[in-house]
């Protein structure tokens, strides 16, 4: 797919993001045999970034992106279909097939195969909606204002997208005032010169606050 309050961080140098991961392998399954994390936060904030890096420390654990799932035509109203096609067959320790969306070609294609691995990352905004966060494991939130990560998929996408994106910010902005997921996050993430803060989020999450840097030598996967 083409100012927001937060604690004071805490600092704790040398932890690799293989200690958020193992702490995210230790939690209970909440979602058949799976431990369903959600990476959500404002289009650009930098989700599938950080999601890919996670999933990396995880030992390659599959990743869902919601652009796959959503559409010019289902910006938010994928939630049937993300049930029946992924959270169902999950939840029944089953691989889950679904058509990913080609943004270009503005067609859904061949189905693609989500298998029931340990840990799997679901990615993009909406993943922290109401509907699927009785199957999360944990919800993480991408620390980065609305206005700032906007201009950064702006930027990203370039001006032949700038018609899209005034939809898309209408869109973006009225599912999360229906339905806002910052204040459910277990984690907030931000991105810093060095790597990311993973601090508690306002759901009170029990993990202390980390420090994920690009170049602590047990960090090699970044």
């Amino acid at each position: 797919m083409f100012p927001e309050n937060s604690p004071t961080p805490h600092h704790t140098s040398g932890i690799a993001i293989h200690d958020l991961a193992a702490r995210l392998r230790g939690l209970p399954p909440s979602l058949g045999p799976v431990r369903l994390v959600g990476v959500d936060g404002h289009a650009g904030s930098g989700k599938s970034t950080f999601a890919a890096r996670l999933a990396a420390a995880l030992g390659g654990a599959p990743v869902l992106h919601l652009d796959d799932i959503s559409g010019h035509e289902q910006l938010f109203s994928w939630t049937g279909r993300l049930l029946a096609e992924v959270i169902g067959p999950l939840g029944r320790g089953e691989t889950a097939r679904y058509a990913p969306y080609d943004w270009t070609a503005r067609a859904f294609g061949p189905p693609r195969p989500l298998p029931p691995a340990p840990v799997v990352v679901i990615e993009g905004v909406g993943a922290g909606r109401r509907a699927l966060r009785p199957h999360l494991a944990r919800l993480l939130w991408m620390e980065l204002p609305r206005e700032e990560s906007w201009a950064r998929g702006r930027s990203r996408d370039g001006a032949e997208q700038s018609a899209f994106w005034a939809e898309w910010v209408r869109a973006e902005c009225a599912h999360f005032a229906g339905d806002p997921s910052r204040p459910r996050a277990d984690l907030l993430v931000r991105q810093t010169p060095e790597g990311y803060e993973v601090l508690p989020g306002p759901a009170a999450s029990p993990f202390p606050s980390l420090f994920l840097t690009h170049r602590d030598g047990s960090s090699a996967v970044w």
